[in-house]
């Protein structure tokens, strides 16, 4: 995406757009390379070690002070006594698995006390790792699942910080949740300060996107904190496009120090306004952190991971574009007149795969200068070649908005790569369809192409296809009538629990 667009009227590119939700991480140098390939043997398993040790007994303090308590006492009323006095050393051993991990924690500014600010603030959330705002802010309440509470080991320290849980199958859990958190935050008992992520997934730390409004429904003080990492190298940062959590804490362990930063802003006291709007409260707070941080604000918001999630386990060509093509397409005004299933529906056949910027603003009649469509064109055309594949735009435009499981998805993408539009597919369009589709390599699609044209005739049918591919077990339940989405060969970063949450959605 960087670089300049070469077309036929030499377009002047605005600045690449920013996708908070790609990080890329390669170990670039041989100097990186030895260092990490050393410090796994002689250093990886002492950490390791430590930190479980560390993490155990942070276990068993937490096991003694839940020992005789329900969870409807735990939902009921704040700790106290002894059991709140074990928490301090629960979370020294908690910041202490992070020094075991060659991670120093530096803290900025100064923490209110629950008086002065109910809410925490933290924002932006970025990696599994920060975790370490709880131990570092007194183990405050958190928003997690009710199933992270459930495990035997980590879900000990998660109650211990009395959480405020989601009932997922509950579908009244949004409201629910809200109404626990304005209760705790406007509460005369001494509860706990409630810790809340705005953002409710992880980004890259680019930018700020849109802050959902549980912490701001309240309409108390809440303090902003921010966190920063810092490093030459990023080995934290984990999004929906990137490396998986355990390369990341391999590869965070093996670095000779690793650094976070926790800066604690001034209370931020709501005016009158923002405690009617809690929308405009969300968006204020954002805009102080954002600044603060030195970064933007982007609209951005959590649906828009839900979009490329589901691109990427239907293996869309530019998955981790397709949130800001709908966003592009929106702000042209393609959204409202379904242009791209038109063309499809009208006449399949004289849609080219290679197609230059003239004729990609012909077919989507939108004039060559709108900023926006030079933009949307960009995004398809990442070597500069001044073309694209118009097929891989329609398969990921049309399967967002039309599929709604495979099934469909696989009748779409048919329909886009016949290039004789008459449902006839040639060997060609059926390599390139199932590529996008299941993911079947290349000699294995030829196979299947030659099973079914026994007659040399040099095509097959969708329903051929279907019909064959019915008898296999490892794809029947494509069409069992289920609404699955994801491919059998397709791997999708599945979420890990943490003390703090496992980067699945939030109630507000």
């Amino acid at each position: 995406m960087n670089g300049r667009l070469h077309s036929e009227e030499d377009l002047v590119i605005p600045a690449d757009l920013l996708n908070p939700f790609v990080h890329r991480l390669e170990l670039s140098t041989t100097y990186e390379k030895i260092k990490t390939g050393i410090f796994t043997v002689a250093v990886l398993p002492f950490r390791v070690l430590a930190i479980m040790l560390l993490l155990i007994m942070a276990w068993i303090l937490a096991c003694v002070g839940l020992m005789g308590l329900t969870e409807q006492e735990l939902r009921a009323r704040p700790m106290t006594g002894w059991r709140r006095k074990l928490t301090p050393l629960i979370c020294l051993l908690g910041k202490s698995t992070y020094q075991a991990g060659g991670m120093a924690i530096t803290v900025k500014g100064r923490q209110a006390t629950r008086r002065e600010a109910p809410i925490l603030v933290v924002a932006p959330h970025s990696t599994f790792l920060d975790a370490s705002i709880t131990y570092v802010t007194g183990f405050p309440s958190i928003i997690v699942r009710r199933e992270s509470g459930l495990n035997p080991f980590i879900g000990k320290l998660i109650n211990y910080t009395q959480p405020v849980y989601v009932w997922r199958e509950d579908p009244n859990s949004r409201q629910n949740t809200i109404k626990e958190i304005i209760d705790r935050a406007t509460s005369d008992l001494d509860w706990p300060q409630v810790l809340i992520f705005p953002e409710g997934t992880c980004t890259n730390r680019s930018c700020l996107i849109t802050f959902k409004s549980g912490a701001f429904y309240p309409g108390v003080p809440i303090q902003p904190v921010c966190i920063r990492y810092p490093n030459k190298l990023d080995t934290v940062t984990w999004t929906w496009e990137g490396p998986g959590a355990l390369k990341l804490l391999w590869l965070t362990l093996t670095q000779v120090h690793s650094a976070c930063e926790i800066e604690f802003l001034p209370v931020y006291h709501p005016s009158d306004e923002e405690k009617k709007d809690h929308k405009l409260y969300a968006n204020n707070v954002r805009q102080l952190m954002a600044k603060a941080l030195g970064v933007p604000v982007s609209d951005y918001t959590y649906d828009d991971c839900r979009i490329m999630t589901r691109a990427k386990q239907m293996n869309l060509p530019y998955a981790s574009e397709l949130v800001e093509v709908q966003k592009l397409r929106t702000k042209l005004g393609l959204s409202q007149v379904n242009i791209e299933e038109k063309l499809l529906m009208d006449s399949p056949y004289a849609l080219r795969s290679s197609i230059s910027y003239k004729e990609f603003a012909q077919y989507l009649g939108v004039s060559p200068t709108e900023p926006a469509l030079q933009q949307l064109f960009k995004l398809y055309d990442k070597d500069c070649t001044g073309v694209i594949d118009f097929r891989e735009y329609l398969l990921g435009v049309l399967v967002v908005s039309k599929a709604s499981n495979m099934e469909e998805f696989l009748e779409l993408a048919f329909k886009i790569y016949d290039h004789s539009g008459k449902g006839l597919m040639s060997m060609s369009d059926l390599t390139q369809a199932l590529q996008h589709t299941l993911h079947i390599p290349t000699e294995d699609i030829q196979q299947v192409f030659q099973l079914l044209d026994m007659e040399g005739r040099g095509y097959i049918t969708y329903n051929e296809f279907k019909n064959y591919i019915q008898q296999k077990p490892e794809y029947a339940s494509l069409f069992s009538g289920n609404n699955s989405r994801k491919a059998p060969h397709t791997k999708r970063k599945e979420s890990t629990d943490s003390v703090l949450r496992d980067c699945k959605p939030k109630a507000e």
